[in-house]
């Protein structure tokens, strides 16, 4: 009865300090990356993380990957959910420059996310994190332009 005291003890201790870490996460590291990100396009961080508002209008820096009209991100949290499907309108802010377009979770090829994420996230673990592809929006013409 005792060990299982403790470890209830144990499990809940554990849960306040992950509590803990995401709460300074939202309110306090997230906000100011992405203060740097605008006022440093760029700087050191903004050539790796960019500004992502999802369809709730939250917005989180995430790194990325931009190649041929699309922007890739990994998703480490439960975030990614808001773009489970066939895509929801997203802007992003890529070094300084804003940029709208339609993101998705990518859930069912796991062999593109390997591709992406070898690209994305090097150095990472394997199989770890959700993709996301933002396909971006075609510029729009300049008045007079052909």
């Amino acid at each position: 009865m005792k060990f299982l005291r403790i470890g209830l003890v144990l499990l809940a201790l554990i849960a306040l300090g992950m509590v803990g870490v995401w709460q300074y996460m939202e309110r306090v590291a997230n906000p100011r990356i992405a203060q740097e990100i605008l006022d440093d396009p760029d700087g050191e961080r903004a050539q790796k993380v960019m500004l992502l508002t999802l369809p709730s209008g939250r917005q989180i820096p995430v790194n990325y990957f931009r190649e041929d009209g699309l922007v890739f991100a990994g998703a480490d949290g439960s975030w990614w959910e808001e773009l489970e499907g066939e895509g929801f309108p997203v802007t992003v802010v890529v070094r300084g420059e804003t940029l709208s377009g339609r993101g998705r979770a990518v859930l069912d090829d796991p062999d593109y996310t390997e591709r992406v994420f070898a690209k994305l996230r090097p150095d990472a673990v394997p199989g770890f994190g959700t993709l996301i592809e933002i396909q971006l929006d075609a510029p729009a013409a300049s008045p007079g332009a052909p």
